[in-house]
């Protein structure tokens, strides 16, 4: 039996370039809810932009948010993962070191940027919609620090990906999500899932996922059952078992499988 469902937003329920979601997803989002069964939105973004997203059913959703550092569900805090601060600021200054990388620190309800490129400001205010503070200074940040990205324009290369993974990687979880962007945390969205589900009294056993990249490779192994994206690379199909072409056919056959066991019963 399944019990929670989480799925991976951009390149999963947001496909080629999509900025919405298919309303079609909020109606089996309550179909799920009315039996029993929790969908939770597992992505990079922050929590206020996920929100925005599911409004329609954003208080019957859970949330893991920043690659796993942030969970919330029922607008309480589920769990939050900071990352240090010192070497937080290092990887910071490394970051504005390297040519063509622009930073992003996530805090809990914003993002905070120091853009070299006007184009860097307009992407995340306009079209990741994130809500957005410019900062000349990241030391002065107050709040605690969930995520530092690398963004670049035109797409992550190989050899930054490579420079930033071994300089780093014993030190954060270091995740390519999507074409563009490197993410930093102390957590993944395994751990998300894992903290969530604690927190609900929900097997590992009786839970779902989907995704497409490499950030959710861990989520996508610890959930029972995980779909991968059909275009998805092969190393996370394998992590997935199962793939799939879109989301909402899959929730569909839960939803008629769990109708038809109903029916059985009577």
């Amino acid at each position: 039996m399944i019990r929670l469902i989480a799925s991976d937003i951009d390149g999963t329920l947001l496909q080629n370039g999509s900025r919405e979601l298919n309303p079609e997803l909020f109606s089996l989002i309550d179909r799920l809810f009315e039996k029993g069964i929790l969908f939770c939105a597992a992505s990079g973004r922050q929590y206020p932009n996920l929100q925005r997203l599911f409004e329609p059913v954003k208080e019957r959703i859970a949330y893991i948010t920043e690659n796993g550092a942030l969970v919330m569900y029922g607008g309480m805090e589920v769990s939050v993962r900071a990352m240090p601060r010192e070497q937080s600021l290092a990887l910071i200054e490394d970051i504005q070191n390297q040519t063509g990388c622009e930073v992003q620190v996530s805090g809990k309800e914003q993002v905070y940027i120091s853009p070299r490129n006007p184009a860097y400001v307009d992407h995340i205010r306009n079209f990741v919609k994130n809500q957005t503070v410019l900062c000349e200074d990241f030391s002065a940040i107050e709040e605690p620090f969930l995520k530092v990205s690398v963004m670049m324009m035109d797409g992550v290369d190989e050899e930054t990906l490579q420079y930033f993974s071994h300089k780093w990687g014993g030190v954060f979880n270091v995740a390519l999500s999507g074409s563009c962007w490197v993410d930093f945390t102390l957590a993944n969205k395994a751990q998300g899932l894992a903290d969530l589900c604690s927190n609900l009294g929900i097997p590992l056993a009786e839970t779902a996922a989907f995704g497409d990249n490499y950030n959710d490779i861990e989520m996508l192994r610890m959930a029972k059952y995980s779909w991968a994206m059909s275009k998805a690379d092969d190393t996370i199909k394998n992590a997935a078992g199962r793939t799939c072409a879109k989301v909402e056919p899959v929730l569909h056959s839960i939803l008629e499988a769990l109708d038809s066991l109903e029916a059985s019963r009577q």
